[in-house]
């Protein structure tokens, strides 16, 4: 079995690439926000594989991972999500991969809304996801990437940002509270401290 990858990358696509290692070109398959952070052709690269075999007599396909989360994430939803096969459940992690904290976030406060505004999932999939991934998602370690702010981060930076325009922390809270309600817990910091603002507004 194949679980990792270092080599040369011969070529890349949106849903994939070639693999130089020892001689031999692997064929691996990506999730387009994993295509995207490639390095050029010629670079080397190391991705973390998944083996899966299809039905009835067919081949070995290579599912490609750039982190373990990302690799965590996609075994989790293809064992647990019903009907989600190999493909099914890289074209998930796909729209996972905006932002795997806010996702594992949203699964856990049962919150359907924020996998649909933050993920565009379609509400039928993101309360498939929610009931199919309870219990499943809890023990995961997910931490944010380059750009990303982690839910708790963002509400927290959304409370900050009212105290320093003179708003009371309690007020504060209370606010970013309700924005969140409103935005969904995938929601950034911004937009919870304009909705804040708002709210505020309005009680004012």
């Amino acid at each position: 079995m194949i679980a990792s990858l270092r080599g040369t990358l011969l070529d890349r696509r949106d849903d994939g690439c070639v693999v130089e290692a020892g001689g031999v070109g692997y064929e691996v398959l990506l999730s387009s926000a994993s295509a995207l952070r490639l390095p050029p052709v010629g670079g080397e690269v190391r991705l973390l594989i998944v083996e899966s075999v299809a039905m009835y007599g067919g081949g070995t396909s290579l599912y490609g991972f750039l982190t373990l989360e990302e690799k965590q994430v996609y075994l989790v939803l293809r064992e647990n999500v019903p009907g989600a096969g190999a493909k099914k459940a890289l074209e998930l992690l796909d729209k996972a991969a905006k932002s795997l904290p806010n996702f594992r976030r949203a699964v856990v406060d049962k919150d359907p809304k924020s996998l649909v505004t933050g993920f565009g999932f379609t509400l039928k999939t993101a309360e498939k996801l929610v009931a199919a991934l309870q219990g499943k998602m809890e023990s995961l370690s997910v931490s944010a990437g380059p750009g990303e702010t982690a839910p708790s981060m963002a509400f927290e930076e959304a409370v900050a940002g009212l105290v320093a325009l003179g708003y009371r922390e309690s007020a504060a809270r209370q606010a970013a509270q309700s924005a969140r309600d409103v935005l969904g817990s995938a929601a950034n910091a911004q937009d919870v401290l304009r909705e804040s603002l708002r709210h505020l507004a309005g009680r004012s």
